[in-house]
């Protein structure tokens, strides 16, 4: 058993964006991954697709799912349930920070934009 102090796990950024991965291959997952990430009013993930299923829970704030061209609204204590391989984005849309956490249905896994161009990030998958 494995016990991780969320407060001592490192943090990265992207514009708008402050992320946690709180466990994944490092912790000794095989194939399950879990983030939380801050997203900033008015900011936004990048558009992007994985190879896994993602489940994230909006803790607080609201935004739209733009996933395969649709748009959904969402508010507080909502569950956004993303298939794999479709491209998705996640904006905030409130006046005020949006905190969520995501679980994935794998570990190091790819992230890629919508034409298949990898991207870059600044955190193991």
């Amino acid at each position: 058993m494995t016990v991780i102090v969320n407060a001592l796990v490192p943090r990265q950024q992207l514009p708008g964006l402050d992320h946690q991965t709180l466990a994944n291959m490092d912790s000794g997952l095989q194939h399950l991954s879990m983030w939380r990430q801050t997203v900033a009013a008015g900011a936004a993930t990048p558009p992007h697709r994985h190879d896994c299923e993602e489940i994230v829970l909006i803790q607080s704030g609201s935004g739209e799912l733009h996933l395969d061209g649709k748009v959904t609204p969402f508010g507080p204590d909502s569950t956004l349930v993303i298939p794999r391989n479709a491209d998705h984005q996640i904006i905030n849309t409130g006046s005020v920070e949006m905190n969520v956490v995501a679980a994935f249905a794998g570990t190091g896994f790819a992230v890629q934009f919508p034409d298949g161009q990898p991207i870059p990030l600044p955190w193991r998958t």
